[in-house]
């Protein structure tokens, strides 16, 4: 039978540990500007998936997403090893990392939304000295005809 809620709480702890080994304890240069965004585990407890994100250490730079993978996978085992240690369950969860996509897609919609705004404000300023074309009402109102 499946528990979400503990599935929930052991999916919250993985990542309070796994956040903590890797300020405190891994000593990988490669995962200085890594950042645990959120774990997920499966109904039966025996896998979690933990989501990561890497930070650049300057605007200019790009972050090194291929040399923190490769660390994170090295270091899974002793991490693995400390979730085990540190939660007491019955079986230790298999850790697989995986790279967060929420902030590149946020950033992809914050683009999007600059660019609408921009647009709006481009019309704003054409219909600011605009004026109809043809007659100020152009809706036909009942009106006496011409005498003829």
């Amino acid at each position: 039978m499946v528990d979400h809620a503990r599935a929930s709480r052991l999916a919250k702890r993985i990542a309070q540990i796994v956040a903590s080994a890797l300020e405190h304890e891994v000593k990988d240069p490669r995962l200085a500007m890594v950042t645990i965004t959120d774990a997920r585990v499966t109904g039966d407890l025996h896998d979690a998936t933990v989501y990561y994100t890497v930070l650049g250490n300057t605007v200019d730079a790009e972050p090194d997403t291929k040399g923190a993978a490769a660390a994170l996978a090295s270091a899974t085992g002793v991490l693995r090893s400390m979730v085990g240690q540190q939660t007491g369950v019955r079986f230790t969860p298999t850790l697989t990392f995986v790279p967060d996509t929420v902030p590149d897609t946020a950033r992809g919609m914050d683009e999007l939304l600059a660019r609408a705004r921009d647009a709006d404000a481009q019309v704003a300023r054409l219909a600011a000295g605009a004026k109809p074309a043809g007659d100020a009402d152009p809706y036909r109102a009942p009106r006496e005809d011409d005498e003829e």
